[in-house]
């Protein structure tokens, strides 16, 4: 059961850290697959610790990354991400729920498309308005705190599942009391 739910944690903390970036979380976890036990992937999912796929996915990576630190570039990229970041949710919410297997891996993918589309979506919106206040100087140091983001959600739900849930929830909650209190202000 214990197992169940941690892997319920893990499945909603990496699908949600797609959200911030896509191919961050899908290489983590392809790595962490290839050269631990910490993560065992089923199939199909296996497929992720092929070494083409590890490629591709730390050349997408690095060319996300550059694109999304340039102003009015980063918008063309949450464009197109916004059919990517949903979709690599649904990979890995579905991938590490495997634990569950009461989950049909439908229902697992709707999930994790659900939480990658989500955030993306808050994403997407929020980085217009900051590259418009700031003339694009902030850019840089946004895209990069996404990405570390990313990276410690990632990495927190696979190795403390429950402790990247909780950094989750802290980080929506002060992303929406921010927001309130932006709004009431202004």
């Amino acid at each position: 059961m214990m197992d169940g739910v941690l892997g319920l944690f893990t499945a909603f903390g990496l699908s949600s850290s797609a959200g911030l970036n896509a191919y961050l979380p899908l290489l983590v976890v392809a790595l962490l697959a290839r050269f631990t036990d910490l993560i065992t992937l089923k199939p199909p999912w296996d497929a992720l610790e092929s070494w083409w796929v590890i490629g591709v996915l730390a050349v997408l990576l690095l060319i996300e990354m550059f694109v999304d630190k340039v102003p009015a570039l980063d918008s063309v990229n949450d464009v197109i991400q916004t059919f990517i970041r949903p979709a690599a949710g649904a990979v890995l919410f579905a991938a590490s729920a495997g634990v569950i297997s009461e989950v049909h891996p439908v229902l697992a993918m709707i999930c994790g498309l659900l939480l990658a589309g989500g955030v993306h979506a808050v994403k997407a919106t929020a980085r217009p308005v900051i590259t418009g206040t700031t003339g694009g100087l902030l850019n840089p140091l946004v895209s990069t705190a996404e990405d570390v983001t990313a990276l410690v959600v990632s990495v927190l739900s696979i190795l403390a599942p429950i402790l990247g849930v909780v950094l989750l929830l802290l980080l929506v909650t002060w992303l929406i009391r921010r927001s309130r209190k932006k709004s009431s202000c202004g």
